[in-house]
């Protein structure tokens, strides 16, 4: 949603500031930030401490939060949130088999993403069994500026979305590779969506290499973006562009023939 169209929707009739509240207390709380005093959510929210500590009481109340000592933090019934999100995108269940042929055929692992403002959301993920000091499952987040699955959705967003989005983004420098110019992002973004597929060399983590490319619904419209990761130090970039870039594809395509036509995204 563009800053245009946020401002519109809160000054509507409709909006309910409460609600948008909340959800923003839940928010401030990560794998960063696991427990919070009324304080230090606040301080993230930039809501004011009586309201932060109503909300918390209340998610406390509904079994969403608990606390000691003033510190609070999630419950799992949080999950309830999520899983409701799930459980009603049948295709990523459905994407399954696929990604698991293609962890089979590779011995890589393999992740679907959608985008968050931001950010990307994993929705699905077949790891491989090897050890990589990134712990990724369902719903973790990563800056969609510093991924190959970021760039594939950013580069196929609107001109005004995308631009308002890069706007947004603290380009933070997480390794040597990282991108931190705005201008040099969108030329890059630019050449993905002309190529249609994104390539990461340790941008995010060091000896962390990635491709992705886009996963579609009936109308050929990008909903999701699937990827190989490895180690840097095992496959160099030629292999995963000659050799797994085509099965990537490949499977992108045999998932998006499982979308149906009447799935709509909301993310574009």
């Amino acid at each position: 949603m563009s800053t245009k169209n946020s401002n519109n929707s809160k000054q509507s009739k409709d909006y309910i500031q409460s609600l948008d509240r909340g959800l923003q207390v839940i928010q401030a709380f990560s794998e960063k930030n696991p427990t919070l005093t009324i304080s230090q959510a606040s301080e993230i929210t930039g809501l004011n401490r009586p309201t932060v500590r109503r909300i918390l009481l209340t998610l406390e109340m509904l079994g969403f939060a608990e606390s000691k000592n003033k510190v609070f933090s999630l419950t799992a019934r949080t999950l309830t949130l999520g899983y409701a999100y799930l459980s009603t995108q049948d295709i990523w269940s459905n994407a399954q088999p696929f990604m698991k042929d293609f962890v089979a055929q590779t011995g890589e692992s393999c992740s679907i993403t959608v985008l968050d403002d931001t950010d990307i959301i994993y929705v699905a993920r077949v790891p491989a069994k090897r050890i990589m000091s990134i712990n990724l499952n369902v719903g973790s987040r990563l800056p969609a500026s510093s991924t190959s699955m970021g760039h594939v959705l950013l580069a196929n967003l609107p001109k005004e979305k995308l631009e308002n989005l890069i706007d947004k983004m603290d380009l933070k420098k997480h390794t040597e590779n990282s991108i931190t110019d705005k201008e040099e992002l969108l030329s890059i973004l630019s050449v993905v969506k002309e190529k249609d597929w994104a390539g990461i060399d340790q941008q995010f983590e060091e000896g962390v290499r990635s491709i992705a490319v886009p996963i579609r619904d009936a109308v050929g419209k990008v909903i999701a973006a699937i990827n190989c990761s490895v180690h840097a130090g095992r496959i160099s970039k030629e292999v995963l562009e000659k050799e797994f870039l085509p099965i990537l594809f490949e499977t992108s395509s045999k998932i998006s023939k499982t979308v149906p036509v009447t799935y709509q995204s909301t993310q574009f």
